[in-house]
């Protein structure tokens, strides 16, 4: 009876060292896990300074939750780069410069067709000064493919002339650069119409 006694009591010690032991790891895995997820929020917390150089909170976010946003600053910026002009040569270089790396050899073929027709060289000569201003842009995510609607304003010496365009074309991931912040690239650009809409006379010559 004793033995059987002391057996149950062993038997009884042993099941609360397993349950002891099993808590015990339980506990270390939660607690590791939750260290963890801690760990890797932290990381997608940026601290940015106001201009009281106060901290502020920002969230890390991904490119997929941000492709819509991204994309149509993309597109913005590029038609930014290319359509506004001034009579310098130097800063349409600088302008071109910046359009061609945000798109692929589609952008090169139109501004070839530009310098061809001496477009540039007109700008210079007749001190032209060209704007545009983005009315909305159509981004299709899953097809990857957007329409641009914009006007022109192209202000000369004597006139003013105001344009619609309208163009289109494809959105491409590629690796993020200084010169690619949104690591996107417009593929197979085109115009799809490009016509006056006004024209007034500032002076007669």
């Amino acid at each position: 009876m004793l033995l059987k006694h002391l057996e149950n009591k062993i038997k009884l010690v042993g099941l609360v060292c397993s349950l002891c032991v099993g808590a015990c790891v339980i506990i270390c895995l939660g607690t590791f896990f939750i260290a963890r997820g801690m760990v890797s929020d932290a990381h997608k917390k940026v601290y940015v300074l106001d201009s009281n150089r106060t901290p502020i909170t920002a969230n890390q976010s991904t490119m997929e939750e941000t492709i819509d946003v991204e994309a149509k600053s993309h597109i913005e910026m590029f038609h930014n780069y290319f359509f506004t002009l001034a009579p310098d040569e130097k800063f349409i270089k600088s302008q071109q410069k910046k359009a061609m790396n945000l798109i692929d050899e589609s952008g090169l073929a139109q501004l070839n067709v530009l310098r061809e027709n001496n477009f540039f060289s007109k700008i210079i000569a007749t001190s032209t000064v060209i704007n545009i201003f983005c009315d909305s842009i159509n981004f299709n995510k899953e097809k990857m493919q957007f329409t641009y609607y914009g006007r022109q304003r192209l202000e000369r010496r004597t006139d003013v002339t105001y344009r619609q365009l309208i163009t289109a074309g494809e959105i491409r991931r590629v690796p993020r650069t200084e010169n690619n912040p949104h690591g996107l690239l417009i593929c197979n650009w085109r115009t799809l119409l490009n016509k006056d809409l006004e024209h007034i006379v500032k002076r007669n010559y």
